[in-house]
């Protein structure tokens, strides 16, 4: 493997190494605030330093609930150093969301920005990351920090929305994250190793894997990482320009909304080497359109939080007009496997199934979590020994190895790059006085990809309305999770057993596509 691109064992690690051979490039830029690897590694120090004097030791859970900023980057470092788990916590969730993760963690300190502080029900230690972080942190010993970190120690724990209603803490290793750069560099896939001293910009939410993964891997390259709040297409446009931006990630929908902003007509995308994209496949006409506006490869990511994001990729070759002239239904896959990485087809019994057969997609990789946090069930469910870890999803590999993602067994929907688990939506609305019983289901939609609807059974007598459904929900759950429509019906179908037929309800929309995802 390259000097260039070494394996580093631990983030902290990685970081220290860039501190130490380009300590002026610049790290970290929010808004004004710049920080170069010198004094980033340094913060970090300080912060795990400061985590050790409010007792905290190895093992244990660091929250954080806010918005991206160059502080809570920081504070995943800072975290790492310490051999802590890092847990960054969507900030759409709802107040009784947040708890059952903060319970559920046992997190020993909360970091929350100071909007959100008042919301969150916490009787642990609290910080705000308003300019009070800062003093804080400059408070801290910068003394070297002597806990012995590994490349299996734990890193972060992400919490995703479960099948059962309740969230699930997928715990990462930092080897899960650390080991695929040099493998690709090696393997040249450069549109996933940028070079040291690019530039990418971070805008999607901290919460998820493609937010806190792409927000800590700029150590791993030597990376200036612009950091977004949010995303906010006339400042990405904006910064693109302002600092000759070479790499983007950003999910389908996200790319709509900044083709389609009026500053995008003249702006000048010269600078951007690559763009990557994830969370569903993109539109073929958007494709076409983004790649004549902004002239730079294209690439789909495929992954899960489970396999510390990415491990399936469609090639910028494959993106590429001239190259799909008559094999278009390459763009409708997910990819081939990234280095490293094996995928499995298998039926209900987990037998390997041959190209062309659909069936449960199961990975097998150094990507794959340590395990979901306190579930011995689910874990003995989804890793299912030999390495192999069931993604839940139903696909097919062809012949020549590219992955197609036919729908989703655990029945999630995905609504602008958000992950709604049905069975959490309706859990939510049973408690409704007027609801006899619900379904919810994923419809298409031009603008999210898909939507959330729900089926619903109203009690006899109710008056119960669409606009007092999306009302009670707005009320219990994130607003992302919340219906967008709901049909009322006299009965759902169910099978002998008394399960759902959510295929059965989902059919008429889906009626005519190709698949049943968007």
């Amino acid at each position: 493997m390259s000097e260039d691109y070494p394996y580093f064992p631990t983030y902290g690690g990685a970081l220290a190494h860039y501190a130490k051979h380009t300590p002026d490039q610049i790290a970290l830029r929010f808004g004004d605030r710049v920080t170069d690897y010198k004094t980033y590694d340094r913060h970090a120090t300080q912060i795990a330093n400061g985590l050790m004097e409010m007792g905290l030791s190895k093992g244990d859970r660091v929250a954080y609930f806010g918005k991206n900023s160059d502080r809570s980057v920081e504070l995943a470092l800072g975290a790492a150093r310490a051999g802590m788990v890092f847990i960054p916590i969507i900030w759409r969730l709802a107040p009784k969301e947040v708890e059952f993760i903060l319970n559920d963690s046992g997190a020993g300190v909360l970091f929350v920005e100071p909007e959100f502080a008042d919301q969150l029900p916490f009787d642990g230690k609290k910080v705000l990351t308003d300019d009070s972080f800062d003093v804080w942190r400059d408070a801290q010993s910068d003394a070297v920090v002597t806990v012995e970190v590994g490349a299996q120690d734990a890193l972060l724990q992400l919490y995703t929305s479960g099948t059962t209603g309740l969230p699930k803490g997928v715990v990462l290793s930092h080897h899960n994250g650390t080991h695929l750069r040099p493998l690709t560099k090696e393997h040249n896939i450069y549109w996933y190793c940028p070079e040291p001293g690019d530039s990418l910009i971070f805008a999607m939410p901290y919460g998820h894997i493609a937010g806190v993964g792409t927000a800590i891997s700029g150590v791993l390259g030597g990376l200036e990482v612009i950091v977004h709040r949010e995303f906010d297409p006339a400042l990405t446009i904006a910064d693109v320009q302002k600092y000759k931006v070479k790499w983007l990630f950003i999910v389908p929908a996200a790319l709509g909304i900044m083709l389609a902003h009026p500053d995008a007509e003249t702006a000048d995308f010269s600078s951007v080497k690559g763009l990557t994209y994830g969370a569903s496949p993109i539109p073929l006409d958007m494709l076409k359109e983004g790649v004549a506006r902004l002239k730079c490869d294209f690439a789909q990511l495929y992954g899960l939080t489970e396999t510390f994001g990415t491990v399936i990729s469609l090639p910028p070759d494959d993106h590429k007009p001239e190259n799909i002239v008559g094999r278009e239904h390459v763009m409708k896959s997910a990819g081939k496997p990234m280095p490293g990485v094996e995928v499995r087809i298998m039926d209900e019994d987990l037998n390997p199934l041959p190209a062309g057969q659909t069936g449960e997609v199961a990975i097998r990789s150094d990507c794959v979590m340590l395990g979901y946090w306190n579930r011995p069930e689910e874990n003995e469910k989804a890793l299912i020994g030999d390495g192999w870890f069931r993604t839940g999803d139903a696909g097919m590999v062809d012949e020549e190895g590219y992955l197609y993602i036919q729908d989703r067994i655990k029945d999630m929907i995905i609504t602008g790059g958000e992950n709604v688990y049905p069975a959490q939506v309706e859990s939510a609305l049973y408690g409704h006085p007027d609801i006899a019983d619900i379904a919810v289901i994923g419809i298409p939609d031009e603008k999210w990809g898909e939507a959330v609807k729900a089926v619903i059974v109203a009690k006899p007598g109710s008056s119960l309305t669409e606009a007092d459904v999306i009302a009670y929900a707005k009320d219990q759950i994130a607003g992302f999770k919340c219906p967008k429509s709901v049909d009322f019906i006299e009965a759902l179908p169910r099978n002998p057993s008394g399960k759902i037929l959510r295929r059965e309800l989902r059919a008429p929309y889906w009626d005519g596509k190709e698949r049943a995802v968007n």
